[in-house]
């Protein structure tokens, strides 16, 4: 035996040993398209013996629906026959013995064997690969829409902060111009004759603390529900009490010839958050006295007949133009019919969030120059 002969039966055995022993899946196809060999690797990934496979259309081993156009594809490349990198950019799948399908990547490489063309498919499983890249896309868009959420976040913020700006130089500035200049007016009027004018500027001075109050309690109230720190802490009492505490409450803010129509039926126990519900009871009833005009009427109506409690609060005011209605929850938002009259834009946002919080709803129907009623519904709960 000669050294050429060694050679050849060397490098026949190793090219045996490397078909026999790959760790990816190796099919030689024929030029009709038959498997004419499969090595072990590729038995175990189909889940075929390789009695089964010898023989077959490489087409048993594709989607069913991949199959037709494959056939076209085949005959193509055997007529012009190029050798295909692994991942030509194609997304390809397989089909094991029992129908499972599942992720490929496939090289192809041919030769000649005398007058016989033949291809070799070299198949890989990329599941593992594909799910993993599958989890780090999903990571990255996870990453990426926090990221967008918290820019929107900034960007919302940002804006937040010149509203706030921009509306409390306005909003703090007319109140307490109007307390010094009261304070001076006061001091002036030192008579006993005086005594009225110097009261009605106490009165005025009153009026602008509690407009401050208010501007301040609504930003401390949007601060705590914007960071989630509004707790829940419910109590048993009687609704209809805590309405008339309600309307007292608010009388002092009344215009001339303003009064509140008070209409209640249904049981007065309830077990929800006093405080929670003292905040939208005040704001609606401010909001409805602020937009009414004199002489005008201001009606709460409550129905606690049923499992849930409907608070109705109605003014015969200004209402609210239609075009503009979709923009009431906006923090910071004031209709255009209500640029001259004091307000931070917060109320009904703050009012939404904490019904919703009570696990209730509210819904509005206004029209402009007629008035406008909000309606409230939260569970009662358990009662008194």
């Amino acid at each position: 035996m000669n050294g050429q002969e060694t050679l050849s039966l060397e490098s026949e055995a190793g090219f045996k040993a490397l078909f026999q022993y790959a760790t990816i899946g190796i099919l030689v196809i024929s030029g009709d398209g038959r498997i004419a060999l499969c090595n072990p690797c590729a038995e175990k990934l189909f889940g075929y013996e390789k009695e089964e496979l010898n023989g077959q259309f490489v087409e048993m081993l594709m989607p069913a629906g991949f199959r037709k156009n494959h056939i076209q594809h085949r005959e193509g490349y055997f007529i012009r026959p190029k050798a295909r990198p692994m991942g030509y950019g194609l997304s390809l799948s397989a089909r094991r013995k029992d129908g499972e399908e599942f992720p490929v990547e496939i090289s192809l490489g041919h030769y000649q064997l005398g007058d016989e063309q033949l291809a070799v498919a070299f198949i890989t499983d990329i599941t593992e690969r594909k799910r993993s890249s599958e989890e780090l896309e999903a990571k990255v868009r996870e990453r990426t829409l926090e990221l967008t959420q918290s820019l929107v976040r900034e960007k919302e913020l940002n804006e937040m902060k010149s509203r706030f700006v921009a509306m409390a130089s306005h909003e703090f500035r007319t109140p307490l111009s109007a307390i010094l200049s009261s304070l001076s007016l006061a001091e002036s009027y030192g008579k006993a004759d005086q005594e009225d004018k110097r009261h009605r500027h106490i009165q005025r001075i009153r009026a602008s603390v509690k407009n401050l109050t208010i501007i301040l309690d609504d930003f401390l109230s949007l601060d705590k529900v914007e960071q989630g720190k509004v707790e829940l802490l419910k109590e048993d009492f009687d609704l209809y009490a805590f309405a008339e505490d309600m309307i007292e409450e608010v009388n002092g803010m009344l215009k001339p010839g303003q009064y509140i129509d008070f209409g209640y039926k249904g049981r007065r126990g309830i077990f929800q958050d006093k405080k929670i519900l003292r905040n939208i009871f005040l704001n609606l009833l401010t909001n409805a006295i602020k937009y009414s005009g004199q002489q005008q009427v201001v009606h709460l109506d409550i129905d606690a007949e049923t499992q849930l409690a409907i608070i109705k609060v109605r003014d015969e005011g200004i209402g609210i133009p239609a075009d503009e209605q979709k923009n009431l929850f906006t923090k910071f938002y004031r209709a255009k019919n209500a640029t001259n009259i004091q307000g931070t834009g917060l109320g009904l946002n703050i009012v939404k969030r904490y019904v919703e919080l009570l696990d209730g709803s509210i819904n509005f129907v206004s029209l402009a120059g007629q008035g406008t009623t909000f309606i409230i519904e939260f569970p009662l709960n358990q009662g008194l």
